[in-house]
């Protein structure tokens, strides 16, 4: 290993471990309804979703209401994405009028990710329309990410409240994981992604001429923010076919160590948000430890793999 190699290693902990323990707390206070620096800003936000969806944030639920309503929400997140992706050729933005999916595909699609898996059996550029991305996708990596983050907050209120009958307010859980937890990370790093040369435009796809004379498609579309939440989210389902290795999603050193970073931050962050929630942070620094420890013999494991010759050519 160069010298290099090390200090893009160290890079990648400093991007994750320094801001995790502030992030983790910011969590805390933002799902118990605390002030934040950002409460002057999405607060009145906040209080609109709630009148609108005729919530009272001050009402609680037990574990049964929680739950239900959970899946009412889930249940409603994949009947809607179906339907976008069956009847995309009808719907706008699509400006390479894509057909919709086979039934049986856009049922897999939308169960995928609805429950965070995204797992694609798809190339996106090839499939889906702007709005099938924009609206299906997209959507579902933020409120996907956001249910698992709720779901960890009512966890934690129920290892924490040991008398208690109630976890929270799932409807609350939702939008402050959403607005607070989410949001202002995402249009970061995605304004990082744009600046680094990821498309964001409703453009056509470009039709090019190669030297060797041959047509050649590029694909453009509305691509950077969902790379932020595909990796903030940890969601994987990328915009492109391949993902983080097509070169519109990756373009760069710098946004694939910042994609890397991005993809476990929040993780490592919410096991800072559960020391605040059970009062004792050495419980979380124990967690982190142990995450530690098993990431460093994993990526030590396959670094040494990745600096072996090839057998085949030695």
């Amino acid at each position: 290993m160069h010298s290099y190699d090390y200090a893009l290693i160290l890079a990648f902990f400093a991007l994750v471990l320094l801001p995790a323990p502030f992030l983790g707390r910011f969590y805390y206070r933002v799902m118990e309804g605390r002030r934040t620096w950002l409460t002057p800003v999405l607060g009145p936000v906040e209080k609109v979703c709630y009148r609108v969806a005729g919530v009272d944030p001050g009402t609680e639920q037990s574990w049964q209401k929680y739950t239900l309503a959970l899946l009412a929400f889930n249940l409603a997140g994949f009947v809607l994405l179906f339907a976008i992706l069956l009847l995309q050729q009808y719907l706008p933005l699509n400006p390479q009028q894509l057909p919709g999916q086979e039934w049986t595909q856009a049922f897999n699609t939308a169960v995928s990710f609805v429950t965070n898996t995204n797992w694609q059996s798809y190339s996106g550029e090839a499939t889906l329309s702007y709005f099938s991305q924009m609206a299906g996708l997209t959507v579902q990596n933020f409120v996907s990410a956001a249910t698992g983050l709720a779901v960890l907050v009512a966890l934690c209120r129920g290892i924490s409240r040991r008398s208690a009958q109630t976890l929270g307010n799932f409807w609350v859980d939702m939008t402050r994981a959403t607005l607070y937890g989410l949001l202002p990370l995402c249009l970061v790093l995605a304004l990082f992604l744009v600046w680094q040369g990821v498309p964001q435009t409703f453009a056509h796809y470009v039709n090019a001429l190669t030297l060797q004379g041959a047509d050649q498609v590029i694909p453009l579309g509305p691509a950077a923010s969902q790379i932020a939440i595909k990796q903030l989210g940890t969601n994987g389902g990328g915009f492109f076919g391949v993902n983080s290795a097509h070169p519109f999603e990756n373009p760069s050193a710098w946004s694939n160590l910042f994609e890397m970073a991005s993809i476990i931050l929040i993780p490592v962050a919410l096991v800072f948000t559960f020391g605040h929630y059970v009062k004792d942070l050495r419980q979380s620094r124990a967690i982190i430890a142990c995450m530690l420890a098993l990431f460093l013999i994993g990526g030590g494991t396959a670094l040494y793999a990745e600096y072996q010759p090839n057998p085949t050519l030695n």
